[in-house]
């Protein structure tokens, strides 16, 4: 059928899955998160330093996480747990980009502890850091351009507005200073749109980025070793929305190096990127069971999961395809606002949606919920979260996030206290 998403698990399999993991739970395909991976280091093999940083906040679950380690994917973390967890799966060394904004001295200092390439947000935390640890051989700055981020005639988003990054001069200042504290090899990055399926996205910005090296080269005599494109490529929320072509980003980078950085002699620069979403968005899926039907002035389906489980839509209004297990054929012939048991009503998690006609007892799959999904979950109403599984390459089903409990929810406060 035409505006359709297709599951990676059946009505089937989720029956079976029920049996042992109740409703509503997160589920992984591993087989596609490998795949996508392995496709992505194809697209940019052309460069000999190439490495992805996946970005742990996106999906924070150290079973996944190894599956990336295996394939050769490293961290980007931005917190003092990210890194605690990152240590714990095996990440170590230049395995490792802390990429953090008003930083505290504690996640410097573990970051250094673990030999992460740091890479500083503000100008004010190089002398900050002084105190803190000693300077490493390689370390980063992030830019921060200004202005808008246009491309073509469309505005992509408001480098201007963001809190994030250093300016032109301020970047010079910073490699200097750095320079003068013994670092040897510097990197840049910079995060200019986020979500984005046009497949200029990276390649316009490794051009912004490339040329301020080059010039930084000049004004400063620094060894630039590796330029970070971060993340910002998106995926296809709406069914019908373009996908992007990482082969066509990855020639698109490749060009822009050969017209700017070649003829610089820095043609040893290593391109990273820190991909979250692009890396597992596709490849995980809220499942849920339709517990109630309301009828008032619009038609509800009242589902086991909610905002707990799924922000995206009560955040931002952001658009997750819904199937109806086991009615992927069927008609779209009911208009429904499918909702949680939250006590807001932003407790959406599609409005006027097109859906099949749906009972008590049937199982739906939110789609693209890999990234950005679970670790966003949060407790208002006392809702626990829910499990996180694996549907492993050999099609068996493998827990990697128990279900929280009232005992977790509980386990922060003393209640003993307040018992006679």
């Amino acid at each position: 059928m035409p505006n359709q998403k297709i599951p990676f698990v059946t009505k089937e399999q989720v029956e079976q899955i029920v049996k042992t993991y109740p409703t509503p739970f997160h589920i992984y395909d591993e087989k596609a998160i490998r795949e996508n991976a392995r496709g992505l280091k194809a697209a940019f093999s052309w460069n000999k330093g190439f490495k992805e940083y996946f970005a742990v906040k996106a999906t924070p679950n150290p079973y996944l996480m190894q599956i990336l380690r295996e394939e050769g994917v490293g961290v980007d973390c931005s917190s003092l747990t990210e890194l605690m967890l990152s240590d714990v799966v095996g990440f170590h060394g230049k395995e490792i980009m802390f990429s953090s904004n008003v930083t505290p001295k504690e996640d410097f200092k573990l970051a250094s502890d673990l030999g992460a390439i740091i890479n500083f947000d503000d100008l004010t935390h190089v002398d900050y850091y002084a105190d803190i640890a000693p300077f490493a051989e390689t370390m980063s700055c992030r830019y921060n351009p200004g202005g808008d981020f246009t491309m073509g005639n469309r505005i992509m988003d408001t480098p201007k507005d963001a809190k994030y990054g250093m300016t032109r001069s301020q970047i010079k200042e910073a490699f200097l200073k750095m320079k003068a504290y013994g670092v040897k090899h510097f990197g840049i990055h910079a995060f200019l749109a986020s979500n984005t399926t046009d497949n200029g996205y990276y390649p316009k910005l490794a051009s912004i980025l490339f040329e301020l090296a080059v010039w930084l080269k000049k004004e400063t005599g620094v060894h630039v070793a590796f330029i970070n494109l971060s993340g910002g490529v998106g995926v296809p929320y709406l069914p019908d929305a373009p996908k992007s072509d990482i082969n066509a980003i990855g020639e698109g980078v490749r060009k822009a190096f050969e017209e700017i950085l070649v003829p610089a002699d820095m043609g040893d620069v290593a391109i990273y990127t820190e991909l979250g979403r692009y890396m597992l968005a596709p490849y995980g899926g809220v499942v849920a069971k339709v517990i109630h039907h309301k009828h008032i002035w619009k038609e509800y389906v009242g589902l086991d999961a909610c905002a707990v489980n799924l922000m995206r839509p009560a955040m931002y209004g952001a658009y997750h395809h819904i199937t109806v297990l086991g009615k992927e054929n069927a008609p779209a012939d009911g208009i429904y606002d499918v909702t949680g048991g939250l006590c807001e009503n932003n407790d959406k998690f599609a409005i006027d949606r097109p859906l099949p006609k749906t009972e008590v007892g049937d199982y739906v799959f939110i789609h693209d919920t890999g990234a950005h999904g679970h670790s966003m979950g949060y407790n208002y109403n006392g809702k626990l979260r829910s499990a996180e599984l694996l549907l492993c390459e050999d099609g068996s089903v493998k827990q990697i996030r128990r279900a929280e409990t009232p005992a977790d929810y509980f386990a922060t406060l003393d209640l003993d206290a307040f018992k006679k």
